[in-house]
């Protein structure tokens, strides 16, 4: 297994001797990205436009396993990658760059990687994807992975393996995604039994629990979960603790959206992690909203992620801002002034982002 404890920890002063060797297990399909940017419409039949930005990145569930490991969470993810360029590329990336430990994934030969073209928009995006189904499932190979303290799952996908990765002993965080038949069936939701936490968007939650705003689907899903939180894009978040009592609302930060992609998953890596170092849940909200604004101002998914050294960049400059005078600054300041605690002691390197090619690899190094 491959992990760097050479990285900013922000567990270091929780972990013990007999703690599990990964912190998260997350599992899923991975995609090749391919988004292209800063274009004034889309493009007719017949058509060949040029776009003003172009970015390349591992997408899919190495959106959520990049999140999870740039915060400084010791993270495994199972996957089927291929054989191709494609699939080489993003082992190394998420292996050697993102320090993301793949030992229970499988490649499978002549096997080609599924991949997504984006096209943004607007503010909006089309895509046009391609893709298998993998050889062989892998649920065997998410229970003989390493123990991990927490698993990040999906309740549209495999869920048989749910109960036996909760007996023993890992704490499971649900998500779920748009339900495209409109049935928004109720069963759907049978296996939080087996989970932690869920943290859907407010369409979710509310199509799913019948109700009419995030609050009240907020609190029908606090009777199925022990951790409900629900999202709701620009008007914030909302969460219910039921653990510790605790059920608190959180502003969105206002920022200039570029790309969307994969905020969900940074969001629900920056509340992972908040939830094991035991932190108030409204410092958790916080800091899950922070992390989400600072990912949609990049293009790209799983690059967009920030790290430790985003997020002190983001302090200090706040910090400036406050120091010449601006009253907004000022009021952003106090309400995460929580991070002075948090952030590395000395100044962290910015992690990459998406790049619009995806051979080079020394950039790696």
């Amino acid at each position: 297994m491959t992990v760097r404890p050479e990285r900013w920890d922000p567990l270091a002063d929780l972990r013990r001797a007999d703690d599990p060797p990964l912190d998260v297990l997350t599992s899923g399909r991975v995609f090749f990205d391919i988004i292209f940017t800063s274009l004034e419409r889309m493009p007719r039949p017949g058509e060949e436009i040029w776009s003003g930005g172009l970015g390349s990145c591992p997408g899919g569930i190495a959106n959520l396993a990049t999140a999870l490991s740039r915060l400084g969470l010791r993270t495994g993810l199972v996957a089927g990658f291929g054989d191709d360029a494609y699939a080489d590329w993003m082992w190394n990336t998420l292996r050697d760059q993102e320090h993301i430990d793949l030992d229970s994934s499988p490649r499978f030969p002549r096997f080609h990687t599924s991949l997504t073209v984006a096209m943004s928009v607007g503010g909006d995006r089309a895509m046009v994807t391609h893709g298998h189904d993998l050889p062989t499932p892998l649920d065997e190979r998410i229970l003989q992975a390493p123990r991990a303290r927490a698993a990040v799952v999906d309740l549209g996908g495999e869920t048989g393996w749910f109960a036996a990765m909760s007996e023993r002993g890992t704490a499971l965080y649900a998500d779920i995604g748009f339900d495209d038949s409109g049935r928004w069936d109720p069963a759907d939701l049978e296996p939080l039994r087996h989970c932690r936490a869920f943290m859907p968007n407010a369409i979710e939650a509310m199509n799913y629990t019948r109700t009419d705003s995030p609050r009240a689907a907020l609190r029908a899903l606090g009777e199925l979960v022990e951790i409900a939180v629900v999202t709701d894009g620009a008007s914030g978040a909302h969460a219910v603790d039921q653990a510790t009592g605790e059920e608190c609302w959180c502003p969105a930060l206002p920022v200039t959206a570029v790309d969307p992609t994969g905020a969900g998953d940074v969001f629900g890596s920056g509340f992972v992690l908040g939830t094991l170092a035991g932190w108030p849940l409204e410092i958790r909200l916080r800091f899950a909203t922070l992390t989400a604004s600072l990912a949609v101002q990049e293009f790209g998914g799983s690059l967009a992620a920030p790290g430790w050294g985003d997020i002190s960049d983001w302090w200090y400059r706040l910090r400036a801002r406050v120091r010449h005078g601006d009253g907004l600054a000022a009021r952003t300041e106090a309400r995460y002034g929580f991070l002075a605690d948090l952030l590395p002691p000395g100044r962290v390197q910015g992690v990459r982002r998406a790049q619009a090619t995806f051979g080079m690899h020394p950039d790696l190094r």
